[in-house]
């Protein structure tokens, strides 16, 4: 696991996950430890590092 920082499209702070590496390609929803509104996250990774992190607002 690792910490990744990234800023929330809802509230604009600055909040983290935590993303598993060992899973290559992830996409699922998550609130946003700060104001509570949905995330859609989409990861992929290589087993190391993160390869590409995208989120979006659920609509």
């Amino acid at each position: 696991m690792v910490e990744y920082f990234f800023q929330c499209p809802y509230c604009w702070e600055n909040v983290s996950i935590l993303v598993d590496l060992s899973i290559k390609d992830q996409s699922y929803i998550e609130d946003c430890e700060n104001c509570c509104n949905p995330i859609l996250f989409h990861i992929i990774t290589d087993n190391i590092s993160i390869i590409s992190f995208e989120i979006d607002e659920v609509n």
